[in-house]
């Protein structure tokens, strides 16, 4: 699990393709990497990826032909920037939302403006996404923890303050970019449990059993 709050931009460093899928070395910038083992997470723009081999300023990864297939990982060239953050441990602050680092689509920047000191995206989700975001809640692009502002149709917003701006990849952003999207694990535990089928119950709790157990 994480939380969204990135703690260093990094870059793709080396891509080795193996037999359909892929194998990453991504540089860690300023990643304390000091407490990292083999077998870690650390998801790279929002992606979560298993750390099988690490130095003080890189780990290399494994990326699934699936992983290529559905996220923005597919795209990646040597020098591609990363939004990147270790997994949560219990102790840590939640200073954003959980975030699982398992990407439920691609969306696309629509538009880019800026408001005050900040700036204002507006993000375009596939459409079977759609029904999961609502205004004020919370989504995940490329690892970023944020409050969605308003939604239309499959269009929504978001407000980028100068800090955000500064420490992670969404100042490499333009009209037309592809976002890896996670939307709120809540919202999806929700939709499934309205679907899906009730299972019927049935009960151990029976005459015998209340009487073998000395219930009369």
């Amino acid at each position: 699990m994480f939380t969204g709050i990135i703690q260093a931009e990094g870059a793709v460093q080396k891509i080795e393709p193996r037999q359909g899928d892929w194998r990453v070395t991504i540089h860690t910038g300023k990643l304390d990497m000091t407490d990292v083992a083999i077998g870690d997470s650390i998801a790279a723009n929002g992606i979560c990826l298993t750390a099988i081999e690490f130095g003080s300023d890189f780990y290399v990864a494994d990326v699934s032909g699936e992983t290529l297939s559905v996220t923005t990982a597919g795209d990646w060239q040597v020098g591609t920037p990363l939004n990147l953050e270790k997994a949560l441990r219990l102790q840590d602050r939640l200073g954003g939302h959980l975030v699982s680092g398992h990407v439920d689509g691609v969306g696309t920047v629509k538009s880019i403006r800026q408001d005050a000191r900040s700036w204002r995206y507006e993000i375009e989700a596939p459409i079977g996404l759609c029904k999961y975001i609502a205004a004020k809640g919370s989504i995940c692009i490329n690892g970023v923890s944020l409050t969605v502002n308003e939604v239309n149709g499959c269009v929504f917003g978001v407000n980028i303050v100068p800090h955000t701006l500064q420490e992670t990849t969404i100042k490499h952003f333009k009209e037309g970019s592809k976002l890896n999207l996670e939307v709120d694990l809540l919202a999806r535990y929700l939709e499934r449990m309205l679907s899906a089928p009730q299972a019927e119950q049935t009960s151990k709790i029976t005459p015998e059993f209340l009487a073998e157990h000395g219930f009369k």
